[in-house]
């Protein structure tokens, strides 16, 4: 299978390198507005560059992972030309654009999965099975959270469109995935605790979500852009018959101030290539075998789109200081 990779940044050159490793996977073509760097990603895997125009043409599939302001676009093209379609999260940042590409996607039948990793995560996976088996009994309480070694440039901070849309998704996500329920409601707020930058985009850099879930369950999730420590991703999950956490080994970058309790043995992760490796490969592996028609895909662009509308609903509570039931950011429909 020739799979083309739209996008040689950051992720993208990531995704090159796994992409080009998979069985199956017999070359990866690059596309990218920098054709020099299109060049050098695609030599880097034993591929090859090609104009951005001509790549939906010469692959079998295709893997979005352009800035964000050009995913809806690059996932319809490849739709129209019937190649099942990779893309990064999010779809669009507006719930429109958003309600046009998932309509596309579900009348062409052609497969899209979106790129959600934590689902592909083992720790977030166990527990899902445990609560998805009853393990962990009557679900009470999930707690989680997303912490940054950074804060991201001030050039993407101006179009990341906030730290619920572009970094606590990812929490939303994780937190349908792992219980299978959907959010009714949110109380979201935040503030701008160091970086003044988040400010002059009406952003925050430190936030923190309630949400209630379907059935009465309730959760937590914060989300600061910088954390001294490291990259910092976890999520404990409470019920009537047992308790467990996602993200506790020996690289959390948090320490014990209790007496004899040792730190952490490990360097702390400081970057989510290192904290998701083994995800972002599993998760392309999934792509593949949907490409080939062997599965369906394990996270959908309805999947993407309930997202975008809880991060929606933060913006909203956080703007407007109240309670937002989901029923309020309903799905946009052309």
């Amino acid at each position: 299978m020739r799979v083309g990779l739209v996008g040689a940044g950051r992720i993208g050159r990531h995704h090159a390198a796994t992409l080009a490793g998979l069985d199956g996977v017999t070359s990866v073509a690059v596309a990218d507005v920098d054709a020099v760097r299109a060049a050098e990603v695609a030599g880097s895997v034993g591929g090859d560059a090609v104009e951005a125009g001509e790549l939906f043409s010469s692959v079998d599939a295709v893997a979005i992972a352009a800035p964000t302001d050009q995913h809806a676009e690059l996932i319809l093209a490849g739709v129209e030309a019937g190649l099942p379609v990779f893309c990064e999260k999010p779809i669009a940042l507006d719930l429109g654009r958003t309600g046009e590409v998932v309509g596309a996607v579900a009348a062409s039948g052609v497969p899209v999965q979106m790129g959600f990793q934590r689902r592909f995560d083992a720790g977030f996976m166990a527990a899902a099975s445990m609560v998805a088996d009853g393990s962990l009994g009557e679900l009470y309480l999930v707690r989680a959270g997303t912490h940054d070694p950074e804060p991201p440039p001030p050039e993407y901070v101006a179009v990341s469109g906030g730290i619920y849309r572009d970094m606590l998704v990812h929490d939303f996500d994780a937190l349908r995935f792992v219980t299978g329920r959907e959010v009714e409601e949110v109380y979201a707020d935040g503030s701008v605790r160091a970086f003044d930058v988040f400010a002059e985009h009406g952003d925050v850099d430190t936030a923190a979500v309630m949400l209630r879930l379907v059935g009465g369950g309730l959760a937590v999730v914060l989300g600061a852009r910088h954390d001294p420590r490291g990259y910092d991703i976890r999520m404990e999950v409470f019920g009537s018959k047992d308790s467990v956490v996602v993200g506790m080994d020996d690289h959390t970058p948090l320490r014990s101030v209790e007496p004899g309790v040792a730190p952490p043995p490990g360097p702390p992760y400081q970057f989510f290539r290192d904290r998701f490796a083994d995800a972002y490969r599993a998760e392309l592996a999934a792509f593949v075998e949907v490409a080939r028609g062997e599965r369906a895909s394990p996270c959908t662009v309805e999947d993407a789109e309930w997202a975008l509308r809880i991060a929606e609903a933060c913006e909203l509570s956080r703007r407007e200081h109240r309670r937002v039931r989901l029923a309020e950011v309903p799905p946009v429909r052309g």
